[in-house]
């Protein structure tokens, strides 16, 4: 594995998007914590995805955390501009580079479950839309449907900006296959903070996370010592990081309601989530507090 730094940096985080107590759009709070982020060991930022509750943001409000969010920060922005319908899609990823984006990462489209001939228009015509650099979103346990390996391998065959792959289809013995056969310069990231360490195993460069919104420096820590061949020191480093991936996303609290109660309990931008995730109560605010003092983030 290469000890070079990926294209948009090792640990990316998958940014909530903070809201006011009347669940409007903070964007101060937004540029914020993004600097928070940045200054806590994130390498770069996907705003406007699911943990940013992309589907309840209005074209505008997306727009604007985008810009808001590039102009805070220096590190790279992707931006996601993508929903279930193509056309929809392109017009939001033709604006991304005006407003600062890095790239855009591009989710499968859900519901409405395209064949693989499909995906491969949908993701194409997203490609040819922007110049910016493309990292498709392959989570079929939201989206119900898979992106198969020959799909991906055929868009970054023909679109030379589709450049990357958030990988959360929980299938490590696939991804192994799908980066031996991928081009060299193609990076594939892990989208499931509990599979790190077994995907870096075999060829990913990083991760597009959750949990480094509060544990970014041990989860890099964890990350470099894979890279430079310390695996017993990698392990052991992501031993005690298992609470937090276990605290992310519960079924009943499903993401991004944990996080967003984990930076309500360190004081950061957050507000609640907009229904149909909704809000959460007490009892998972002091499990955020009662994780945070375990960290040795809170005290008292």
């Amino acid at each position: 594995m290469s000890v070079a730094s990926p294209r948009f940096g090792r640990v990316l985080t998958a940014m909530v998007t903070p809201f006011d107590s009347d669940g409007g759009l903070d964007l101060d709070g937004a540029a914020s914590l993004a600097r928070w982020l940045v200054s806590t060991g994130s390498d770069g930022l996907v705003v406007a995805g699911t943990t940013g509750e992309a589907p309840v943001l209005t074209d505008e409000e997306r727009m604007d955390l985008i810009e808001v969010v590039a102009a805070a920060v220096t590190v790279p922005v992707l931006a996601g501009t993508t929903t279930n319908d193509t056309a929809h899609s392109v017009g939001l990823t033709k604006r991304a580079r005006d407003l600062g984006a890095a790239g855009v990462l591009a989710v499968t489209p859900y519901y409405n479950r395209p064949s693989q001939r499909g995906l491969i228009g949908h993701f194409g015509a997203i490609a040819q839309a922007t110049d910016l650099p493309v990292v498709l979103y392959d989570i079929p346990i939201r989206t119900g449907r898979k992106i198969e390996s020959s799909t991906v391998l055929a868009l970054a065959g023909s679109h030379s900006n589709v450049v990357g792959l958030k990988d959360a289809a929980g299938d490590v013995a696939t991804t192994a296959e799908f980066i031996r056969q991928a081009p060299q310069a193609f990076e594939v990231y892990a989208g499931d903070d509990g599979l790190i360490i077994p995907l870096m195993a075999v060829g990913a460069v990083g991760v597009i996370s959750v949990a480094s919104h509060w544990v970014a420096a041990p989860m890099k820590a964890s990350m470099e010592a894979m890279v430079e061949g310390r695996l017993a020191e990698a392990v052991l480093l992501n031993q005690g990081l298992l609470a937090s991936y276990r605290f992310e996303s519960q079924t009943d609290w499903p993401n991004p309601i944990p996080t967003k109660a984990i930076l309500r309990a360190l004081g950061l931008p957050s507000g609640q989530c907009r229904l149909p995730m909704g809000t959460a109560d007490a009892s998972l605010d002091e499990a955020a507090r009662n994780l945070c003092r375990e960290l040795g983030l809170l005290h008292g």
